[in-house]
């Protein structure tokens, strides 16, 4: 919104070879209240003293000598960019308005001055050049946003080896050798979740129900971790987090591990004895608890990993969003797949 306080504060440029009309005019600006008023009666230094000061407003006369008002504007054409001649033609010849307003100026006025209607004009055109300036504004920063929801869009590719310069139309080999190290890192990683499994093979041959809710543990654990992860990822691009953010999201996650742990694990734990009393199996409410002991402390452990991981692939010096889902999802299915087995071993008989 422009206020009058910003009309009254624009910069304004006086720019006629008389001494005379500068003078008349920056006396009737000054006693209106505007603040920034300069004036110069030599054309040749009007597009330097533009490009160094921006101003909101030119008064410009059309009938100077060595430089007319007309080369003035085609000069000032190249400073701005986008076409818009904050440029007010001061004439005392009528037949020349036409010509002006076809060069870019965007109003006049007339000689002899009248006060009112040179006030009029001024505060209209200040006022048009400040909303011009606000949109422009705007819009570049709709165009910023737009580029890095652009980005965003291209980080999920990221996440799994899908780099953002491959297209549709990149050439098989090269999809090929972008994608492959990722997918051989991930087969690493899918190892060392198998070998924890592998530990426990005693414990799975007793009690082979488990092997039920693994996936069940390891994608509600993973869940809880994504989520954790896409927070912090936002947080880490719009760069809004610093050190006493980073600690207090950290805590923040665990505890919402914790409590969804729990929420979720009371079902699980549920499930899981009417599926073992289902089955005529003794330790059906031992294997319940096991459950949902491990719901709440892979869900915990998930939440915090989530949110820590990023934040330290980032001080490392690695991309935090093309590296940590890989690693996040090993963790998570470490911690969720040894901790069921791990607790079943220490408390089933």
């Amino acid at each position: 919104m422009i206020s009058s306080s910003d009309i009254l504060n624009g910069k304004i440029l006086i720019v006629d070879d008389k001494e005379a009309n500068v003078g008349l005019l920056e006396g009737m600006l000054r006693v209106a209240g505007y603040a920034s008023v300069e004036s110069t009666t030599d054309p040749n230094a009007v597009c330097e003293l533009h490009r160094k000061n921006r101003y909101g407003l030119i008064l410009l006369d059309l009938q100077m000598p060595g430089m007319d008002g007309f080369q003035v504007m085609e000069g000032l054409k190249k400073i701005e960019e986008d076409g818009y001649l904050p440029v007010l033609v001061v004439t005392a010849q009528p037949d020349k308005k036409l010509r002006a307003l076809k060069a870019g100026a965007k109003d006049f006025v007339s000689k002899p001055f009248d006060l009112a209607e040179v006030l009029a004009r001024v505060h209209n055109m200040l006022e048009v050049r400040l909303l011009h300036l606000e949109t422009k504004k705007l819009y570049d920063k709709l165009v910023a946003e737009h580029q890095r929801l652009i980005e965003l869009s291209a980080q999920p590719g990221a996440m799994v080896g899908v780099k953002k310069d491959e297209r549709l139309v990149t050439p098989w080999f090269r999809s090929l050798r972008l994608r492959l190290p990722w997918l051989q890192l991930n087969l690493l990683t899918a190892f060392i979740a198998a070998g924890v499994i592998g530990l426990f093979q005693e414990t799975i041959d007793r009690l082979l129900i488990l092997t039920m809710f693994l996936p069940v543990l390891a994608g509600q654990s993973g869940n809880t971790g994504s989520q954790a992860l896409a927070v912090t990822l936002r947080g880490v691009i719009l760069g809004e987090l610093d050190l006493i953010k980073e600690k207090a999201l950290v805590m923040k996650e665990a505890l919402l591990g914790l409590l969804n742990g729990a929420l979720v694990g009371l079902v699980a734990a549920f499930c899981m004895y009417v599926v073992a009393a289902v089955k005529h199996m003794p330790n059906a409410l031992m294997l319940s608890v096991v459950v949902f002991l491990a719901m709440i402390s892979s869900c915990v452990i998930s939440g915090a990993l989530g949110a820590v991981m990023p934040l330290i692939l980032k001080k490392l010096g690695a991309d935090p969003v093309i590296a940590s889902s890989i690693y996040l999802t090993t963790a998570t299915n470490v911690a969720s797949m040894g901790l069921l087995l791990g607790l079943a071993t220490l408390l089933v008989d």
